[in-house]
């Protein structure tokens, strides 16, 4: 192989050489084979560095231009991979380029700049807008912020019929059901009324409950996670997610025994966190 064939390669890897790409693809198919993302849903962004993209794409050549919902000052300049609208996860191994896109909002924050996916004229998932405004008040609790993960965890919406939607309470019965619950998200469970998907007022309700928690519930249809990588944020979800089914499994039957409020404070003393005041009764 000459030396510019070999220049040639490097310069335009295969989507799953890239980091970032197989990552997204490695994480989608998980959340479809949990059967957490039926059809065409769940949506991810994540946050990239400029560094680690200009590393595999072409940051000069934009492919088109999109138009955000609404201005986004506050990510000007910043780069996101996301999946896009009506794309089926369970399809991104195989194909991510028609699935997954990288995004560059324009340094006036008033368009965005698809560098790669997005192929056959896709566009972002339709609840960017609730990731864009996630992304803008976790940023400014957490500036290592970089993920936002909405998906359809089958307990977790299976829970929210039949338990009281109070965030106090939904929480409580969270930690009581895994001991690693409390750890895990101390912060406890934010929930937001029922409301149709991909507006901006869900996007807005949801981004106000991120000021105070990493974990966003959409009753009668999923849940919203946050973190410092896909790790931390599906993590998260995934955990949420196994306290809910064990819920599910017992809450029709008479109780022997259960973690208790003092065993929830000797827990998170133990490990470190500061659970949300008032949910604990002592």
């Amino acid at each position: 192989m000459s030396s510019s064939s070999v220049n040639e390669y490097v310069a335009q890897p295969q989507p799953l050489d890239i980091p970032f790409v197989h990552e997204m693809a490695k994480i989608t198919l998980c959340m479809w084979r949990s059967g957490w993302d039926e059809r065409n849903g769940g949506n991810i962004s994540c946050i990239l560095e400029e560094q680690e993209v200009s590393r595999y794409l072409d940051i000069t050549q934009v492919q088109r231009t999109l138009e955000p919902t609404f201005p986004v000052a506050e990510l000007a300049g910043m780069y996101f991979i996301v999946t896009g609208s009506g794309k089926y996860f369970k399809n991104v191994m195989d194909d991510p380029e028609s699935n997954l896109g990288v995004l560059r909002v324009s340094a006036d924050g008033q368009r965005l700049e698809v560098l790669w996916g997005l192929s056959n004229g896709a566009v972002p998932t339709s609840e960017l807008p609730a990731h864009f405004m996630t992304h803008i008040e976790r940023l400014r609790v957490d500036p290592q912020h970089r993920v936002v993960i909405h998906n359809h965890a089958t307990h977790t919406l299976a829970m929210t019929f039949v338990h009281e939607l109070d965030e106090r309470q939904f929480t409580r019965t969270l930690w009581q059901m895994c001991t690693e619950c409390i750890v895990v998200f101390p912060d406890g469970i934010g929930i937001v009324p029922w409301m149709i998907p991909g507006t901006s007022e869900i996007g807005r309700a949801t981004a106000d409950k991120m000021k105070q928690y990493r974990a966003v519930i959409w009753p009668q249809h999923g849940i919203f996670g946050t973190g410092n990588s896909i790790d931390e944020a599906f993590g998260l979800i995934e955990t949420i997610e196994k306290a809910a089914q064990i819920y599910m499994l017992i809450a029709h039957l008479p109780l022997c025994q259960k973690i208790t409020d003092p065993q929830l404070a000797e827990l998170a003393k133990a490990f470190g966190v500061t659970p949300r005041a008032g949910i604990l009764q002592l």
